[in-house]
């Protein structure tokens, strides 16, 4: 019999996180992250990172598992939140995979394989030094002209993203773009609901501005400046994260505090939208969308739990009338 599994994800700033903790609270859950930035120890100011008073008592997974020195991708988290889900399993529990990170929930959910032949890094290495010397705007560019379809999802600023994707076609003839689309045809091993909560366009951007507004409140400067003088620079994946490079910038001298708060609230505001046409093209989706429902998170988390808890009873996999999984 395949195993549950609950994934609430969305926007940046739309509320997944505090509603994933009610979700979890009522189907007896535990939650594992799908954020790219909250994996990283000292990093909780710029990712936004949710604090153990928030969690409620819910076990959270993949948060604070990782130094900033380490390199965190999408094998690795497949990797790690398959060994998460197994623990929960054993624990008679349901894992909610929460966060925005489109690519990851879709590898895990799919079981996507990366295989590849890896070893052979010469292409990569040359990319990288491409990279270096003109840009990535460089790269950028080149990608357009193989796999526009994937720059309308990768930031130009993800160089490794950038480069995996022309390494990809160059290596395979296939755009990555269209391999991930085949991938997506899988059947997925897991009895699954998606859900994506989702915002008023215009409030959603404010509420991102205010996050960062607030994030500088708390000392993101401070929190970039002490990740800087551990050792951790630019090119390392942690520090390409929303926030943490254009602080990085206004540090170095290159831009004023004012541009840089300026960019991050704009950068972000586009990673939302690129998150939400990520949501669009995914199959099997069922769309929360706010609005519709007067805002009203009681009524959102009744809706939500009754739907979860009626697919699961009626595949049999948790017992009638209780919320307690089968085995």
């Amino acid at each position: 019999m395949k195993k549950p599994l609950i994934i609430l994800t969305g926007p940046t700033a739309v509320g997944k996180s505090a509603l994933s903790i009610e979700l979890a609270k009522r189907i007896d859950g535990e939650i594992i992250s799908a954020d790219s930035m909250q994996v990283y120890r000292h990093m909780d100011i710029g990712s936004a990172k949710i604090t153990p008073e928030q969690m409620g008592g819910i076990p959270h997974h993949l948060i604070d598992i990782l130094e900033p020195t380490e390199e965190f991708n999408v094998v690795t988290f497949q990797k790690k939140a398959k060994e998460a889900m197994q623990e929960i399993f054993d624990r008679g529990r349901i894992p909610i995979v929460v966060g925005g990170t489109g690519f990851y929930i879709q590898a895990l959910l799919y079981d996507i394989d990366f295989t590849d032949n890896d070893e052979d890094t010469a292409l990569r290495v040359k990319l990288e030094e491409i990279a270096k010397v003109q840009g990535s705007e460089a790269l950028y560019e080149r990608l357009k002209e193989i796999d526009p379809e994937s720059c309308e999802i990768i930031h130009p600023n993800n160089v490794k993203r950038v480069i995996r994707a022309i390494e990809f076609y160059e290596k395979t003839g296939m755009k990555i773009s269209a391999h991930n689309k085949t991938q997506r045809q899988n059947n997925s091993p897991y009895n699954f609901a998606y859900f994506v909560l989702n915002e008023d366009r215009t409030k959603l951007y404010r509420k991102i501005e205010q996050r960062v507004d607030a994030m500088m409140e708390q000392g993101l400067v401070e929190e970039v400046s002490g990740l800087a003088a551990a050792g951790c620079t630019r090119d390392m994946v942690s520090m390409q994260g929303l926030g943490y490079k254009e602080i990085l910038d206004y540090l170095d001298g290159h831009i004023t505090l004012e541009e840089a708060v300026y960019l991050i609230k704009r950068d972000t505001r586009h990673f939302a939208k690129r998150q939400l046409t990520w949501f669009r093209r995914e199959r099997d989706v069922l769309w929360v969308e706010k609005p519709e429902v007067d805002y009203d998170n009681e009524l959102i988390q009744n809706l939500i739990t009754e739907y979860i808890m009626s697919v699961l009873r009626e595949k049999n996999i948790i017992h009638q009338g209780t919320g307690k999984e089968n085995d």
